[in-house]
Order: structure tokens, then sequence, then C-alpha cells
């Protein structure tokens, strides 16, 4: 089993904190933490915070954070990459295990950290398909809002050296192959969707992605962020376009992962997605390899935007 449970924050640098605290709460994510040179915004659920922005003379992906399964786990964690478990200095507390990857992300595994009450949040909403009938005399009145964001699903990453990315993640911190993509020839393999190794319990598709990156320049494709339902994401959605924010693609529903997505871009141009209804697999979930196309990144959507490859 992997000493990893789960993604706990992305981190990147940005060169306007108050433009970016503003798309994030329009996003989902109302701010929790703010220093002079750091940002930090929560989601609804316990997390301390699950997006961190530091002030930078560039915009740039920086690294993220992951979630040990223990204090044993986040130990172990130290040993395996040959860095000290140290009292994490950032809000939330807890110890940390610091290291960077072998693309140039800096990775924080944490455990421990303090934990919020959950805001407030409506139920998934009841849904009347054809062959049940479950919402009986309630109808459904929405009202603008943002988005309901639940937590911090999974990061996207762009990487220079996918086969030593891969083994890394793999033989090092237990990550588990769920999906892979191949171009040219189906040996040539070039993305894998990763999940938290967990034997036989259920974890979501991926936690992590590594696609190659055709230029050699590491960094994110993107982060994606859960959703109460698709009222959640269609309604937020709306939000963001009658604020003025850049769409890049959606509303569909992917093919590996099966996640109905929304993708949108921040005032810097870090892509950023609403996602509900992902798939949950574990260890024994046959791997899938498919090729690389526009037409396996979706089975319904509208046609995908020049932009979203940038």
């Amino acid at each position: 089993m992997s000493p990893i449970q789960d993604i706990a924050f992305v981190r990147y640098q940005v060169t306007d904190l108050d433009r970016l605290q503003g798309f994030l709460a329009d996003f989902g994510l109302p701010a929790v933490s703010r220093t002079p040179q750091t940002l930090y915004s929560r989601a609804a659920g316990p997390a301390h915070h699950v997006h961190v922005a530091e002030l930078g003379p560039e915009n740039a992906t920086v690294g993220f954070g992951l979630l040990a399964r223990s204090t044993e786990a986040l130990r172990e964690v130290a040993h395996r990459v040959g860095q000290p478990v140290q009292p994490n200095p950032e809000p939330g507390g807890g110890e940390r295990v610091r290291f960077t990857d072998p693309c140039g992300f800096v990775v924080d595994v944490i455990h421990g950290q303090a934990a919020h009450e959950r805001l407030r949040a409506r139920v998934p909403l009841a849904f009347n398909d054809a062959s049940s009938r479950r919402r009986l005399g309630q109808p459904i009145r929405l009202q603008p809002r943002p988005s309901t964001v639940t937590r911090l699903g999974h990061v996207a990453l762009l990487v220079a050296d996918f086969p030593r990315a891969h083994a890394f993640y793999r033989d090092v911190l237990g990550f588990a192959t769920s999906d892979t993509y191949w171009a040219g020839a189906e040996q040539n393999t070039i993305a894998a969707f990763m999940h938290c190794g967990s034997g036989a319990q259920w974890t979501d598709h991926h936690t992590l992605a590594l696609i190659c990156a055709q230029d050699g320049r590491s960094r994110f494709d993107h982060s994606a962020f859960e959703v109460i339902d698709l009222d959640d994401v269609m309604q937020g959605g709306e939000w963001l376009r009658q604020r003025g924010h850049v769409h890049s693609w959606g509303v569909g529903r992917h093919i590996q992962g099966s996640q109905i997505f929304d993708y949108w871009r921040d005032p810097f141009g870090h892509k950023v997605e609403h996602w509900t209804d992902g798939d949950l697999v574990n260890d024994a979930t046959p791997v899938g390899h498919a090729p690389i196309t526009p037409e396996e990144l979706r089975q319904w959507a509208p046609p995908i935007t020049p932009e979203f490859f940038v």
C-alpha cells in the first residue's frame, strides 16, 4: 500500500495575489490565510487549504502537497526520499517531508495538519431519471453563486522525463497506474493516470496524471477540484462567465476517469478544473491503454479549443 493517502494542495507563483484571490473566490476557493507573500485558499471540506499561491516576479507552477496516511507513513516517505521529517512552518502546522521530484516540482508530504469545520453546503440534488423517481414534490430552485468546491482531486503534470517521473511515483511513493496513453506505436507510453495504491480499498481514478511534455518543460497542465454535482458544475460556470473569467473547455465527460468536467483559466493563464462524478478504482482494476487523440479526451463535450493544449 502506498504511504500516500491523497493530494493535499497545489502550489503556484503569481505576480498579483489580489487578482488571484478574487478569481479563486469566484471559482469556489475562499481565502483562509494570507501573508504579504503567500495566499492560502480552502475548499468546503476539512482540509486546512488546498491552493497555495506565492508572490513572485513571474507566473509559474511550483509544486504540490501530498497527504501521508499516518505518522509512520510520513517517516517511511522520509526514508525513501532521503529527507528529514520537519515541523511544517505553513498555516495548519503538522509535520512535513519536503523534496524535489525528478522533474523539478517541489513536493511536500504532510501529516497532522489542523482541520477546519466543513463549510455549509447543499446536499447533491435528487435526480428523476427515466427508471427511478426520487425527487417527489421537491422543485429545484437554485440561487446564483459560485460552485461549492469540496476538495482538491488531482493535479496533471507535464513532465520533461516521463519514464523517470512514472518510475519515481510508482516505485518510491507507491502510486499505481489506472490508465495510460500511447502515441505513434502502442509500446510508446507517453502518459499515465495514477492513483494512491490502496490494495482493495476504492480510491479516485487518478490523484496524479503524468504527461510527456513535448517541449521538454515540466509544469502543471491543470489542477482539478471536485464540486457537489452536475448542477454545481453548471452553476459555477455561469457564475464565472458572468464575472468575465476566461473559459477553456467544457462542459463534457472524460473517458479515462469518466469525470464530468469544466476547465477555466485563472488571471495568469493557469488551467483549473471543476469536476464531478469520477471513477473509483482499486489495485485490482484493469489498467487501460489507449491512443492519445482529441477524441480520446471526451465521451461528449463541445469541440476542444486550441488554447486547451497551451
